[in-house]
């Protein structure tokens, strides 16, 4: 959906209370938002709206609640965008983030498939937490970078439940050699709270606390035609590694620089070629399944490594 399509939508709304804006104003504010900030369309939709709502005194609750009522959706179904929707998922993962504006991202799911949510800093939501089920109320259906996401703003509302959802995922394989471990690989911190990554020593959402150690691998694979990052948790992690997370640690400590386990790792894997087996979710694939192989051709093999190391 283009500026001119959504700002239709706002206006023709808005005439619903009797309010005439005129439409080249409603493009113009969400032309600055999308192209000159990035935001993404639905919320754009959601800001500009709730300007007009607060320049022509109408409630939130009025506007919005005067609407069909909001219906619980499969995420199969979550294909159009700027549609208002409840979700019941389960958080299958979430993910590093530095973005001020948004305060957890990640991947939710249920029986028929999975998908990005993000849940925006000025929302003043609750913080979710891995493996745990809620109920997401009033939220809006995005299209960013031709896929569909959920965008949790301060229309929505989160409520755990107790339940235990089943995720539907398709798997996927894939070979390559390991040209790369990115960096937040290795040894790190995890926030007690929300279990997300710690940045020197703080928690974007707790601030400083008292971390709890876990290992991981963000790695790059190459065929030599595609290329395909993946995640690895602890135990793939200690299994191709050789490696335990106590070891890590008294290696960090002999160190004093959590950094060598990193090093480690990359001189110990990286070269060598696997085969993966996985769900996709967005850019990565959560590996479940990890083996080396032995065939590879070693002058392909050092190309790989040359042109990771370029790029």
């Amino acid at each position: 959906m283009d500026e001119k399509e959504a700002a239709k939508e706002i206006k023709d709304r808005f005439s619903d209370f009797g309010v005439d804006i005129p439409q080249e104003d409603i493009e113009e504010r969400l032309e600055k938002l999308t192209s000159k900030f990035k935001v993404p369309m639905s919320e754009a939709r959601r800001s500009v709206t709730n300007y007009f709502l607060k320049e022509y005194n109408i409630s939130r609750g009025e506007f919005y609640g005067s609407q069909t009522e909001t219906p619980l959706v499969n995420v199969k179904d979550l294909v159009e965008d700027g549609k208002w929707v409840n979700v019941k998922a389960k958080v299958l993962q979430l993910w590093d983030n530095t973005h001020e504006s948004i305060s957890q991202v990640g991947i939710v799911g249920d029986s028929t498939g999975t998908i990005k949510f993000v849940k925006w800093a000025n929302a003043n939501l609750p913080d979710v937490e891995e493996n745990k089920t809620y109920y997401f109320r009033n939220v809006v259906v995005g299209e960013w970078n031709e896929k569909f996401q959920i965008n949790l703003n301060k229309t929505s509302s989160i409520e755990e439940i107790d339940e235990d959802i089943e995720i539907g995922t398709s798997s996927v394989t894939a070979s390559g050699a390991m040209v790369d471990i990115q960096s937040g690989s290795g040894l790190i911190k995890r926030c007690p709270e929300c279990n997300r990554p710690l940045s020197k020593g703080a928690c974007p959402e707790h601030g400083k606390v008292e971390g709890v150690y876990d290992l991981r691998i963000k790695a790059v694979l190459d065929d030599g035609e595609s290329v395909h990052e993946a995640l690895l948790n602890r135990e793939l992690t200690e299994y191709i590694g050789e490696i335990t997370l106590e070891s890590a640690k008294s290696m960090a400590s002999e160190a004093l620089d959590p950094s060598v386990v990193l090093d480690y790792l990359k001189e110990k894997l990286m070269g060598k070629y696997y085969t993966i087996t996985g769900p996709k979710l967005d850019r990565y694939i959560l590996v479940e399944t990890i083996e080396q192989q032995s065939r590879f051709d070693e002058n392909e093999l050092d190309e790989l490594i040359a042109s990771a190391e370029v790029v």
